[in-house]
């Protein structure tokens, strides 16, 4: 493996992160935070999403329309028999999610983001 993963993650969370895995629609307690603060992936602790990116995206995820800069890399998968761009931290290579096309202003993206790899952090 080219990362290193968090001992302290759950069956799930390394599910997920590191074996392209999606939690349950609508299972995140993160789908319903709507305090100012940010967003950090779990196994790395990388700050990746702003909470005022975040919106109701009705996908049953926590979604964004913008991440920080340069925090993710992205890659093609095809694994419901059609292309999707799926991004994963720069720094860790944990899989978060999926980038569509369907996102509101200003960037009209969706970053649908598996809630069990994010950390909010309330504003302090």
């Amino acid at each position: 493996m080219k990362y290193k993963q968090n001992i302290n993650l759950t069956a799930e969370q390394k599910l997920v992160l590191f074996e392209d895995g999606t939690e349950a629609p609508g299972s995140s307690d993160l789908n319903h935070e709507k305090k100012e603060g940010s967003y950090h992936c779990v196994n790395c602790g990388e700050k990746l999403f702003e909470s005022d990116t975040k919106y109701e995206s009705g996908s049953g995820w926590p979604s964004f329309y913008q991440s920080l800069p340069d925090v993710f890399e992205t890659k093609t998968d095809h694994l419901l028999g059609y292309a999707r761009t799926e991004y994963h931290c720069k720094k860790c290579g944990g899989h978060h999610g999926h980038i569509f096309d369907d996102g509101p202003n200003p960037t009209k993206k969706r970053y649908c983001n598996n809630g069990v790899c994010l950390i909010f952090k309330p504003k302090k």
